[in-house]
């Protein structure tokens, strides 16, 4: 029987009432490090449109107000060995994780994996190349995470690398790990907006596919990989079959657009101009992951299908 192809896709959901929902994930206040107070924090991602926001102040969780907007508890925790930080953040935990100690990256941010998973959160490794503290070959030993911070609009932590967290996670998944790409602020400040070493709200974000606008339903999304992340582009249609892929962006401020299609080893299998294009697959892409990038350098990552060969028919998209 000749080869076909199946997927083992992870495509936002289905069903009709699922609702696309903008949300931070990583965000401080004058709890730590921040400038803001927390309500004048949750204020501004409400007033810009958020539909919810996780505040993650180093080592504590930060109780406010949302007044509309929903708020997912959350602590970054903050463990580093001499000047090598090794956070992660804490996204829906029930308690405080206390930052690990150990004797190298791997077991430090191994053991603050799994004190997360133990308070009930879900574990979002952060900004590898901050300090340069970790890269691909530390992630590839870690276990029981999903969540990668890809992009930041944090000013310094070399998210573009050499090596960038891109070329990580594009490490990550052809070792067949499944691990999806984030967005986040990384906000820190919003008192100096004209200042360049301020770390300033609205620079990245996720765009999660759920059917409710409440913490469950949004960490299970994410953990799934329904969402996107995005630096300013958004994405009108995202299509899966076990023949192709197709992505339609939706325009705005004129800007011109190129899609690329990516494959293990972060191999560009397509990249083509315009708003929409549709890719058929191969076969031998390993995984096939869509990134849209604007004439403004703004970006949107699209999280990886897996893609399986067989000979029993095609297993289909879930």
């Amino acid at each position: 029987m000749a080869l076909i192809v199946a997927l083992i896709a992870l495509i936002p959901c289905a069903r009709a009432e699922a609702a696309w929902l903008r949300g931070n994930l990583h965000t401080h206040t004058l709890e730590s490090d921040g400038d803001s107070t927390p309500d004048e924090v949750v204020r501004w991602y409400r007033e810009h449109g958020y539909d919810f926001l996780v505040i993650t102040d180093h080592d504590k969780i930060t109780v406010a107000e949302g007044g509309g907007l929903l708020l997912i508890p959350g602590e970054e925790v903050t463990s580093r060995l001499p000047k090598r930080p090794l956070h992660v953040n804490a996204l829906g935990l029930t308690k405080v994780v206390k930052p690990a100690t150990g004797a190298n990256p791997v077991e430090i941010l191994q053991r603050n994996i799994d004190a997360i998973r133990e308070a009930g959160g879900v574990p979002l490794v952060n900004h590898p190349n901050f300090g340069w503290a970790f890269g691909a070959d530390e992630l590839l030993k870690l276990e029981h995470f999903a969540l990668l911070e890809i992009a930041s609009g944090h000013r310094y932590v070399n998210m573009h690398g050499p090596p960038s967290v891109e070329e990580m996670w594009d490490a990550l998944l052809t070792a067949g790990k499944r691990v999806y790409g984030v967005a986040v602020d990384d906000m820190h400040h919003l008192k100096r907006p004209w200042d360049n070493d301020v770390v300033l709200p609205g620079q990245a974000w996720v765009m999660v596919r759920a059917e409710k606008c409440e913490p469950k339903a949004i960490l299970a999304a994410l953990e799934r990989g329904d969402f996107y992340a995005s630096t300013g582009v958004e994405i009108a249609e995202y299509d899966v079959t076990a023949e192709k892929v197709t992505v339609k962006v939706r325009e705005k401020n004129l800007a011109r657009y190129r899609i690329q299609f990516i494959a293990s080893q972060g191999r560009v299998m397509q990249e083509s101009r315009g708003s929409e294009t549709t890719y058929a697959i191969q076969g031998d892409e390993g995984y096939l992951r869509a990134k849209v990038i604007d004439s403004n350098g703004k970006v949107a990552w699209l999280q990886p299908v897996f893609v399986v060969l067989g000979n029993a028919g095609v297993a289909g998209v879930p």
